[in-house]
């Protein structure tokens, strides 16, 4: 009775670890947002088990089926088409019927393409806010409204065809020089991560036709108590050379 979440690769099959083929063989049955997409990938690692699709147009109306099945002794392997499930991907609802229900959860740690956007980047990586997708239309503005103080670097995933307009969105809001960085393709043949200011990104990527999964990194508004205070220690520290 347990439900293990299984992240996969986000593109680099050898990503995949070593508990994570042991878990997807010993399942009684493994969840996949695509089916087709997870039949690749389980045929490449030579597993055979039953699949069932779970996906964000079911899951409400599937929740309560799983549960039952795991009450009833089945153990079930979580998967998304790429990355850790529950992270802009579906399982949230079926981890919290789980521990509603006392059925034992496992997270497996594995591929995430927020973590080495965020750790590549050059930006602060003590303290951050994962943002995932900005809204598309209704309640955008709200959210951008909310980010324009946030001082703690932020990561947002965004689609390519966005990209342009999410990034002169942050422009307007954050200032054209902001630190950021776009990592593309992570993993795979033609990763790219590009650092630089805003205005530099917006011009770079918009001489490039822009394709595969993206993540933006943004630096955090410097707090009101910092400003000022490089050059302050920077006087003290060539007072003290004087001396």
């Amino acid at each position: 009775m347990k439900l293990y979440l299984v992240p996969t690769p986000i593109g680099n099959l050898d990503d995949i670890t070593l508990r994570a083929v042991s878990v997807l063989k010993s399942v009684d049955v493994i969840l996949a947002e695509d089916t087709r997409t997870s039949g690749v990938l389980l045929k490449h690692l030579a597993i055979s088990k039953p699949l069932q699709s779970y996906h964000i147009f079911n899951e409400h109306q599937t929740v309560q089926r799983l549960i039952e099945q795991m009450k009833a002794g089945k153990t079930f392997a979580l998967i998304s088409d790429a990355g850790t499930p529950g992270i802009s991907d579906p399982g949230f609802l079926l981890v919290r019927a789980c521990v509603q229900h006392d059925v034992t959860v496992e997270c497996l740690p594995g591929a995430t393409a927020f973590v080495p956007a965020l750790v590549n980047s050059g930006l602060p990586t003590d303290r951050f806010t994962f943002e995932g997708f900005l809204p598309h239309k209704k309640g955008r503005q709200t959210r951008l409204a909310e980010l324009a103080d946030e001082e703690r670097t932020m990561v947002f995933y965004e689609s390519p065809h966005r990209l342009l307009k999410t990034l002169g969105q942050f422009a307007e809001l954050f200032g054209a020089d902001r630190p950021a960085s776009v990592s593309r393709e992570l993993t795979k043949l033609y990763e790219e991560n590009r650092r630089g200011p805003l205005s530099e990104l917006i011009a770079y990527f918009g001489e490039k036709t822009i394709k595969g999964e993206l993540v933006i990194c943004v630096q955090g508004k410097e707090p009101e108590k910092n400003k000022g205070r490089r050059n302050k220690y920077a006087d003290e520290t060539d007072e003290e050379a004087d001396d």
